[in-house]
């Protein structure tokens, strides 16, 4: 006895679609005339921030500016010639004991200028699970390191010995609860980017 799947996968079957040739890469990417400005304003159109600084030890002092850095009470700094932190990462075995940090500083390694997302991996970071557990997340990243779009960020990927990485664009978010945008429900309440001109 056929079954209204049967029928639904039947009629399916049955339409011919015209042969297409598979789309070619070879083409004109997006460019952008100021990488960073679009990228300040991409990152920020999705709740994230973008600063311009000279060094890294200029991150300090924008930090100083930070609404939640100045209460923070503990932080784990992967830039420590930029923010010294508190917390000694190589001393904890368990990323659980990470769920009270509250300031993260971390390397990216590419800044995307098309959507706001820079590249981060796990070298040097010992728990993974930093990127999402901090209340707040900052990254520095160089300014040689942002790129136009994604087509030219994957073309500098590499992952011989790298086990993780990935795009990270904002805070987290979701507006699955009653269509109500809700910020760091997932993850980190903000992001930070910092791009290093020296």
């Amino acid at each position: 006895m056929a079954t209204s799947r049967d029928a639904v996968l039947k009629a399916v079957r049955a339409q011919a679609l015209p042969q297409r040739d598979l789309p070619q890469f070879e083409e004109a990417w997006i460019t952008y005339p100021d990488r960073a400005s679009q990228f300040a304003a991409v990152l920020q159109s999705v709740g994230g921030r973008c600063e311009a600084v000279r060094s890294r030890a200029e991150v300090a002092l924008k930090l100083e500016s930070h609404p939640a850095f100045g209460s923070a009470k503990t932080i784990v700094s992967l830039m420590p010639d930029a923010v010294p932190g508190n917390v000694d990462l190589s001393t904890i075995d368990d990323p659980h004991q990470l769920e009270r940090v509250d300031f993260a500083i971390m390397p990216g390694r590419i800044a995307v200028a098309e959507n706001g997302a820079v590249w981060v991996t796990d070298e040097g970071v010992k728990h993974r699970a930093l990127y999402f557990i901090t209340q707040h997340l900052v990254l520095i990243v160089s300014a040689d390191a942002l790129v136009d779009n994604l087509h030219q960020a994957y073309e500098q990927l590499t992952f011989g010995e790298r086990r993780y990485g990935a795009f990270l664009s904002g805070p987290s978010k979701t507006a699955d609860i009653e269509q109500s945008l809700v910020i760091g429900a997932h993850g980190p309440r903000s992001l930070t980017v910092y791009l290093v001109s020296a």
